[in-house]
């Protein structure tokens, strides 16, 4: 395949001489994912690299990046006020973290894989990130990776592409903007049509606009939850600990309006476009943080009361989500803007749980003026995907959390699941491919096909999605086509990436 700007340059110049629909798709088919990829973010200039390669982790999110070495949230703002690009290493880092992670130049964990919290962030956001960092250690005021002392403030640098991470001066090189990548990514669009979308992960107003930007057709995640982080933390805290009717109440109030503004903002950067808002789906503990009451501890929060599960014993929450949803959109009306907007209930596991929830939402969307919104839920539980057939009686439509589902199928942590467990099984032969990375070809992506088979079975037509990170990748991008989904939906700067493979898959499935 084609893996340099020169033969992309060639390639276009010979299909737009040809003049034929056949050359384009031939010039689509040829191009390497990857290539887009490096054409989007920089690249480690080894020549005149001046920086010492210290440690390698899992290559999470694409590009390069130089700056102070930043051991908590608190020095990336002392950074940013003085004017300086800075590196984030910690341990791990939580939902919490999000308002220092987003102004950081790059981020480093020593735990995690290609699913974890900053990973998944990281690419939502084009921050390079390099994540699961064996040997490194996290104290005070400095860092040892390997027996290596860093203190705060030194020179850092990272290559997300690589997983290389650096101590020293990093020089980098970048490519101009290349107008053959926009003319072979609309010709993938041409091969695409309307049978497969491209649709876009993103929370926030700013997140929208550079899917966008990148061409996404959609978003198919909006994440509730992360409207709730930063300065909105202490509303959804005051909610969860409320202990009498007029707390929750007045509690449940305050984050209406916060949430009614902020989904405001990104229908009216996506409109007329889709965009499906999840209702809230996090564990308890990234709200609560060390200080989570007796009443709400639990020792294994990812499967514990979150998603569906929390709004069954907390009705009010569902309800107020969707009343703000509601009201996002009549604001949007009044401003001429005309918003398409679905809604999404997370983690469900039972027919049961569908019906009562959804029936929740639905009401609450009878109850306004304006038109009625599908309610669809995610299939990220492996009983949603067996149960699919049930399941679409209550559902107007399926996304598939590949995290979530990947991590159930499979018992393994998507935030643990780092290079020390990872080095063994490849070592062994035990594995040949992080299955978070890549879809798992032998379980996971059959049971979605099968799940979709059986939705569509009990709905004919059922629109099908995909929004776990797999949505991004290449191969796994080629197995959910195979799959029959109707839209792979992954992080913005994914999107082109996405927009290139799934051509591709379209064009051998048509052989």
């Amino acid at each position: 395949m084609i893996e340099s700007v020169d033969g992309l340059r060639a390639l276009v110049d010979q299909a737009e001489s040809a003049g034929t629909a056949e050359a384009r798709w031939r010039a689509v088919a040829a191009v390497s994912p990857k290539l887009v990829e490096d054409l989007l973010h920089g690249s480690v200039n080894v020549s005149a690299n001046e920086a010492v390669q210290i440690a390698t982790g899992v290559a999470a999110s694409p590009g390069v990046a130089s700056g102070r070495l930043c051991l908590d949230v608190n020095d990336v703002l002392d950074a940013t006020d003085a004017g300086s690009e800075s590196i984030l290493v910690c341990i791990e880092t939580s939902p919490a973290d999000e308002a220092g992670m987003r102004l950081a130049a790059g981020i480093v964990t020593a735990r995690g894989g290609i699913a974890s919290h900053a990973a998944v962030v990281a690419r939502g956001w084009g921050i390079p990130a390099v994540v699961g960092v064996e040997g490194l250690e996290v104290a005070e005021n400095h860092a040892v990776v390997d027996g290596r002392r860093l203190e705060r403030g030194d020179e850092v640098c990272l290559d997300g592409g690589t997983g290389f991470v650096y101590a020293g001066a990093l020089t980098t090189a970048t490519q101009d903007d290349v107008a053959e990548l926009e003319t072979l990514l609309a010709w993938a669009d041409e091969v695409r049509g309307e049978r497969v979308g491209v649709w876009a992960n993103a929370d926030r107003a700013d997140d929208a606009a550079e899917a966008r930007r990148f061409g996404a057709e959609g978003v198919g995640l909006c994440r509730t939850e992360h409207l709730f982080f930063g300065e909105h933390l202490p509303l959804i805290r005051r909610y969860l600990l409320s202990e009498d009717c007029d707390d929750e109440s007045a509690a449940l109030d305050d984050l209406e309006k916060v949430q009614r503004v902020d989904l405001t903002e990104v229908f009216r950067v996506m409109a007329p476009l889709p965009v499906t808002v999840r209702l809230l789906d996090a564990p308890l503990h990234e709200f609560l943080g060390d200080g989570v009451s007796a009443e709400w501890r639990e020792h294994n929060p990812m499967l514990g009361t979150r998603g569906v599960r929390l709004a069954v014993i907390r009705e009010g929450l569902y309800r107020m989500q969707v009343r703000a949803i509601m009201g996002a959109i009549a604001d949007g009306e009044a401003k001429g803007i005309h918003p398409s907007v679905r809604v999404m209930v997370p983690l469900v596991a039972t027919s049961a749980e569908m019906a009562l929830v959804g029936g929740w939402v639905r009401d609450e969307i009878g109850k306004s003026a304006a038109d009625i919104l599908p309610v669809g839920m995610m299939v990220e539980t492996p009983r949603a995907a067996l149960l699919a057939g049930d399941m679409a009686h209550h559902a107007d439509f399926f996304s598939f959390g590949t995290n979530d589902l990947t991590q159930m199928v499979y018992g393994l942590s998507r935030d643990d699941f780092g290079r020390r467990l990872m080095g063994e099984y490849f070592g062994r032969g035990l594995l040949t491919e992080d299955p978070f990375a890549h879809l798992d070809s032998q379980a996971v992506a059959p049971l979605v096909a099968a799940a979709t088979r059986a939705g569509r079975m009990t709905q004919p037509g059922l629109e099908v999605s995909v929004c776990g990170e797999h949505g991004g990748d290449p191969a796994s991008i080629q197995l959910l086509v195979d799959a029959g989904v109707d839209h792979v939906s992954c992080s913005p700067y994914r999107v082109p990436v996405a927009r290139l493979s799934v051509a591709q898959a379209l064009i051998g499935l048509d052989g």
